[in-house]
């Protein structure tokens, strides 16, 4: 049996829906949760059962509920609408921008943030094409061992952005408690004796993975499990505790909420916010870079733990 609790913020990003949807579902019995003291927890095998349930369709209202969230979050995403001032969209996964989705609303009543839970690459096209406001980044380039400025200039070629660091990661290896398989960096990547949980396409993680295959010139095809992929850090540390593989790549703050995982640090990585250099001239924006400048933004990421702040607000580059 999983024991593994999780915070309601942490179950809405394991589902990619909204943590008010997540209240929701407890509410109307769906989903079993308890407090610890005044927090709120929910069992992980309890979310895999809710997840099964929906893949057996003996939970209609459930996938409802899922559905008609995920239009919200990507209302703005689907529509031919330009952007306005009313409705920010956030491209990213880290539960970092649910914290600034909630300051933007909080200090600027009058507009909506809205999060895409989509990976980095597709996050700077969607920049690109104008289907999204701002758009998280940790994507190294494996020529250069550079993050994100090559890609920005690559992915929206001709367009000034403005690149700012949001904050550093480390990222390594999940590996079941105790390291059975004695896993301890890159190159255990060449070895036919282990099984890999990978992640998808367009993600930060994908992208570091397949840079350093291709420095160690190690074919994607030689890797087990290349092909089998979780959508978020949390998915593939609970994949690995629970031996679906024996290891897989990911943030360290996710491995110390999974029981029964280790960590290998492998690599500190650039975690930044890009924007169009044009739209700092919007007051909305101006406000945006004085809450990631502010220390009441500061001080609530520094309370996650996990999380290298010394930069965060710093303008790394400008394209």
């Amino acid at each position: 049996m999983d024991s593994t609790s999780l915070t309601p913020l942490e179950v809405a990003e394991l589902l990619k829906i909204a943590k008010n949807t997540v209240y929701e579902i407890i509410k109307r019995g769906e989903l079993p949760a308890y407090k610890v003291g005044k927090k709120l927890r929910i069992d992980k095998e309890d979310i895999d059962n809710y997840i099964n349930n929906q893949k057996k369709g003996n939970a209609l209202s459930q996938t409802k509920q899922i559905k008609q969230d995920v239009i919200v979050n990507n209302i703005a995403i689907d529509t031919e609408k330009k952007l306005d001032d009313q409705n920010i969209i956030i491209c990213g996964q880290d539960m970092i921008l649910d914290i600034l989705g909630r300051n933007i609303e909080s200090s600027l009543p009058s507009t909506k943030s809205y999060r895409s839970y989509m990976g980095s690459y597709n996050g700077l096209i969607n920049l690109y094409n104008d289907k999204a406001s701002i758009a998280s980044s940790h994507l190294w380039d494996w020529e250069t061992s550079e993050y994100n400025v090559d890609f920005v200039k690559k992915l929206l070629p001709g367009i000034p952005c403005t690149i700012i660091n949001l904050t550093y990661r480390i990222q390594g290896f999940y590996v079941q408690k105790g390291n059975p398989k004695n896993i301890h960096g890159w190159d255990d990547l060449k070895r036919y004796d282990i099984n890999y949980i990978n992640r998808e396409i367009g993600c930060g993680v994908r992208v570091l993975l397949d840079g350093k295959l291709r420095e160690l010139e190690i074919p994607s095809s030689k890797i087990n499990g290349y092909n089998s992929e979780e959508n978020s850090h949390l998915a593939v540390a609970s994949a690995v505790a629970r031996g679906k593989g024996d290891f897989g790549l990911g943030i360290e703050k996710v491995a110390k909420q999974i029981d029964n995982i280790d960590f290998i640090p492998l690599q500190k990585e650039r975690y930044d916010l890009v924007i169009k250099t044009e739209n700092l001239e919007n007051p909305i924006y101006k406000e945006i870079l004085s809450i990631i400048n502010s220390d009441e933004f500061k001080d609530e990421l520094a309370g996650l733990g996990g999380y290298d702040l010394k930069d965060t607000g710093k303008i790394i580059a400008e394209t």
